[in-house]
């Protein structure tokens, strides 16, 4: 078994890497003087992975939209109870989630950390689907679908995802379609979950009231010996063009809601994560609170308090968004156009740069001191293939001139598009 310890010279803060013999990585941060851990079971398997084959076959599997997502429902039941129940036994709070890249198990807790972590290792390990359970999920994920169809907030953001991207599998609803889940049975699951739920194609993560030693000797027990089927991937060529300009869906809404976004070229690793932060670092320096358009939006009955932007990227995709509630979307739109082009040609202010850096900086250290954040931090920055402390890194080392470049090259007008829920 090959473990080393991982600092961050900077804060001070480290973690236990270990390469477990199961095939497992293990990523432990031990934090003296708290009193909850939190721990994540998570698989590289997400809602974009609908094609991939293991080695030795020589074609891809091609599987139903939104299986992921049904795969993680069912393996919370397994032929003797439901794993909540066992939970319940120790006291943990438990969840799981599937994301665009992701699925992770995961619970929280104050005591006996040590019985719950056996019960995370024990139940992702043990599938069970029949095609009588799988008749009885469809039911229950179909009217989860209809749920979500019916959500203005949940449209904007999907409507606006179809109006970016051409061919790339994450304009794709996470939980599929009441038709694509129709076509999942009981050998389905289990091809996904023998390809995606593969030990070499997971991580485990363990943040606050824990020993390292103590993990592995649990991990050495419950887990058991993968063999790495290489596992490959693919997703079909996204051209750089958007596909519209513009989506409008009628629902029952008080206010307009709006999400404006800009495609951008994707990429991976300390670079993507660079573009990532110089981005957000970007988004912010154009429409934070502070800034010259949102006080100006703001005075002008354009935007409310609902007004927020995010940095959305993945395999394959990157996109810039800014979402809210307006009167006039199109508009809104118009005037961060104009903001950008003004900031092109003027230059962004160093001095608001420099306080949004601070800032940005200032809360990821300060996230340290979290043990979810922790953990999260450690599953989202190694699915992303970099460090924890990465993130730190390169704030620490951004300059006004990245963050101008950036505005530059990833906030371009004519690959933006606007998505509208209105009455």
């Amino acid at each position: 078994m090959n473990s080393k310890k991982i600092r961050n010279e900077i804060t001070g803060d480290e973690y236990v890497y270990i390469k477990h013999p199961s095939g497992l990585d293990i990523l432990v941060w031990e934090m003296d003087g708290f009193s909850t851990t939190e721990a994540l079971f998570g698989t590289k398997y997400g809602s974009i992975n609908t094609r991939f084959r293991q080695k030795g076959e020589k074609e891809f599997t091609v599987v139903p939209e939104g299986i992921a997502h049904f795969l993680e429902h069912k393996l919370f039941e397994n032929e003797d109870c439901d794993v909540f129940d066992l939970y319940a036994k120790t006291g943990a709070s438990a969840n799981a989630y599937t994301s665009f890249d992701k699925t992770c198990y995961l619970f929280s807790c104050s005591e006996n950390y040590k019985e719950s972590l056996k019960i995370l290792l024990s139940f992702v390990q043990s599938p069970y689907f029949t095609q009588e359970t799988v008749l009885k999920e469809q039911g229950i994920i179909g009217q989860e679908i209809k749920m979500c169809n019916d959500n203005p907030n949940w449209r904007v953001f999907y409507d606006l995802l179809k109006c970016l991207y051409h061919n790339h599998p994450v304009k794709i609803d996470i939980a599929g379609t009441v038709e694509s889940i129709a076509q999942i049975d009981a050998d389905l699951l289990y091809k996904c979950y023998n390809t995606f739920y593969n030990l070499n194609n997971m991580v485990l993560v363990v943040a606050g009231n824990v020993k390292a030693d103590e993990v592995i000797q649990i991990a050495d027990r419950r887990l058991k010996k993968a063999q790495d089927v290489q596992l490959e991937v693919t997703f079909p060529d996204e051209p750089d063009t958007v596909v519209k300009k513009e989506s409008v869906t009628k629902m029952t809404v008080g206010l307009p809601i709006f999400n404006i976004g800009y495609k951008s070229t994707p990429l991976s690793g300390y670079e993507g994560l660079k573009a990532e932060m110089e981005s957000c670092i970007a988004v912010s320096v154009i429409a934070d609170p502070s800034s010259v358009l949102y006080k100006s939006l703001m005075e002008d009955g354009l935007i409310n308090t609902s007004f927020s932007t995010e940095v959305f990227t993945g395999p394959g995709y990157f996109t810039i968004i800014f979402g809210g509630e307006s009167r006039n979307p199109r508009e809104v739109l118009r005037r961060i156009n104009e903001e950008i082009d003004r900031l092109r040609i003027e230059g962004i202010s160093s001095e608001l740069f420099e306080n949004i850096r601070r800032s940005t900086y200032g809360a990821a250290i300060r996230e340290l001191n979290n043990t979810e954040a922790v953990a999260n931090l450690m599953i989202n920055s190694y699915f992303d293939s970099v460090s924890p402390f990465d993130s730190i890194q390169v704030l620490k080392q951004m300059t006004f001139e990245d963050v101008q470049k950036c505005l530059m090259d990833r906030f371009d007008p004519d690959k933006a598009a606007v998505s509208i829920i209105e009455a």
